[in-house]
């Protein structure tokens, strides 16, 4: 699980639109050579073949897609709640259920915000750090790793 690379600010200007990505904040060109490097550095490890699964947010979806690792597949649980913080319980067992049904296989890349990173983990990530957790999801999550923005 990695939070999203490098976007400058804060949040979303008000009245942003999911469909339309020149209403949100995106990643820059340092966010884009962060993702470029996490995809580098999986291949250098022989990660070749991953389920790539990101936020609907154009700044995980440009992360996901920059790490060019191959489909990236939206996941609406791995959504920013931010504006629906008092979910928080409800939106992380939605991703639990989501994670739990997905079949064994390839290895699952998932790109979301800090705000679900932490809900999950208990870790306040940096912007393009990531988590190994060990799934299935133990209650808590177990993180078997921290590693940093490459």
């Amino acid at each position: 699980m990695m939070r999203h690379a490098t976007a400058p600010g804060l949040g979303d200007p008000a009245g942003f639109v999911l469909a339309d990505c020149s209403t949100q904040r995106n990643i820059d060109s340092r966010g884009r050579a962060e993702a470029q490097r996490w995809g580098e550095s999986l291949r250098a490890r022989g990660i070749t073949r991953v389920r790539l699964f990101s936020s609907r947010w154009c700044r995980a979806l440009d992360t996901a897609r920059e790490m060019a690792l191959g489909e990236v597949r939206p996941l609406p649980s791995l959504d920013s709640f931010i504006s629906d913080s008092h979910r928080s319980d409800a939106h992380v067992a939605t991703l639990r259920r989501d994670l739990a049904a997905m079949p064994p296989g390839d290895p699952l890349v998932l790109v979301t915000h800090q705000i679900n990173f932490t809900a999950l983990t208990g870790i306040f990530p940096r912007s393009g750090e990531a988590a190994i957790i060990e799934l299935p999801l133990a209650d808590p999550v177990r993180v078997l790793a921290r590693v940093p923005t490459p």
